[in-house]
């Protein structure tokens, strides 16, 4: 255990809070999956416990596999891998398969393991480091609408393409994200304006499209739709039973909370175990209970900032605050769901909510962004040893200088000499410092 600690690299700060998160989740999903067990009567709640651990260990697995890799080598995978994910796209666009009674136009089933993942959640992340490897490759130079528009708009509005009719909040997190990542690494703001305009002018397009076709679109489209209708106009919803349910658990949490496992709202609520898990926890644990978990995402977000600053490549900044500033903003929808703050979006709790592919997903952009601070970490102990070697060297020379000083007056005086500076004196201070 101790080696493996010592061989966790990077940031200490990110890999703690990271951490403390996925400790927090344990009791919220225990508790949260009894609505599963006593009132669909599916599984156990012991069972749906080793689930999630499986799900950490394999998270945590890939952060560690993810930040061992130097983080320069996911510039050219992005371009290598933004293609496939295409692909996987469109399979999961027009797949058509059931999964727990749901339609299936934003997972995939990988085959012979029997394990599902959602498809957009690693589009992504693969496309926030194409538009960093873009943003970095262009630094400095002039850049102009129509290349520009080719090499990084095109492929970004194929991928949003693909996710926004089954998947309305993700595709307008992505884009979200990505405008201001571009806006971060400086592309020109009259370009990003224009393609701003062209982005909602499309979505206006498909919106009217999906209105006057419907047998057209999946039925995806009637859901995010009927859920923004609802919230802006108080249309009556289907989603109106799971928010008054969500408001009625955080309520009844007050300051301190009913205790841990006390939740009555979780055998009401659906998806209390991921989409809505933040009601549950503040109704088990409090006002109090939901402000720690989100001090806690707060510090991540600090320490992303902070690790983004010390970057010292532009390519390394651009990934931190990419894949980093959609967690907490997806953390941050998450519970503004929760408290109606927003509208119903499907967009689960970060290293908390159940869920095999999110928690999958969030570690390996976590395992990208350690190895980008691992990188700087090894850059500042390379420093430092050079100014080690150098501060030795230089006490090796002045004390030479010293000792032919002593001689030369003892020489003057007749007095006896000191004896000569010798090769052990010398390399004394260099083994020192490298550790010999």
């Amino acid at each position: 255990m101790k080696e493996l600690i010592t061989n966790l690299k990077g940031d200490k700060g990110i890999w703690a809070f990271v951490m403390l998160l996925a400790l927090i989740s344990f009791m919220p999903v225990f508790s949260a999956s009894s609505q599963l067990v006593y009132v669909i009567g599916k599984g156990s709640t012991i069972g749906y416990l080793v689930k999630h651990l499986v799900h950490i260990f394999i998270g945590f697995g890939l952060i560690y596999m993810v930040h061992r890799v130097p983080y320069h080598y996911y510039r050219a995978l992005s371009q290598v891998l933004l293609p496939v994910v295409g692909l996987l796209l469109v399979y999961t666009f027009f797949q058509g398969t059931v999964i727990d009674g749901a339609n299936a136009s934003r997972w995939i089933k990988v085959p012979f393991i029997g394990v599902t993942f959602q498809t957009s959640a690693l589009a992504m992340i693969v496309l926030m480091v194409y538009v960093a490897r873009y943003l970095a490759k262009v630094e400095g130079k002039e850049v102009t609408f129509k290349s520009s528009f080719i090499e990084l708009w095109i492929p970004v509005f194929i991928i949003l393409a693909l996710i926004l009719p089954a998947n309305f909040s993700t595709a307008a997190l992505i884009f979200s994200m990505v405008a201001m990542l571009v806006f971060v690494g400086g592309y020109p703001m009259k370009y990003l304006l224009m393609i701003m305009g062209m982005g909602i002018t499309m979505l206006l397009l498909f919106v009217m499209f999906a209105k006057a076709f419907p047998d057209a679109m999946p039925n995806r489209v009637d859901t995010w739709m009927s859920r923004l209708d609802s919230f802006f106009d108080d249309t009556p919803n289907e989603d109106d039973y799971q928010i008054e349910k969500a408001k009625i658990a955080i309520a009844t949490g007050q300051i301190y909370g009913l205790g841990p496992g006390k939740s009555v709202q979780k055998n009401f609520l659906p998806q209390s175990s991921s989409d809505f898990i933040f009601a549950i926890i503040v109704e088990e644990y409090g006002l109090i209970g939901g402000l720690v978990v989100l001090f806690l995402y707060l510090m991540l977000f600090f320490r992303f900032l902070v690790s983004a600053h010390k970057a010292k490549s532009i390519f390394g900044k651009l990934l931190i605050v990419g894949l980093g500033f959609p967690i907490i903003f997806q953390a941050l929808i998450n519970m503004g769901v929760a408290t109606e703050l927003l509208p119903v979006t499907g967009q689960t709790l970060p290293l908390i909510s159940s869920g095999g592919s999110s928690i999958w997903m969030t570690c390996i952009a976590i395992g990208i962004i350690i190895s980008v601070t691992k990188k700087e970490e090894e850059i500042a102990q390379e420093l430092k040893e050079k100014e080690d070697r150098e501060a030795a060297l230089q006490q090796i020379i002045d004390e030479h200088i010293l000792r032919e000083k002593q001689r030369e007056e003892a020489e003057a005086l007749g007095l006896e000499q000191p004896a000569a500076f010798s090769i052990e004196e010398a390399v004394n201070p260099m083994r020192a410092v490298m550790g010999k």
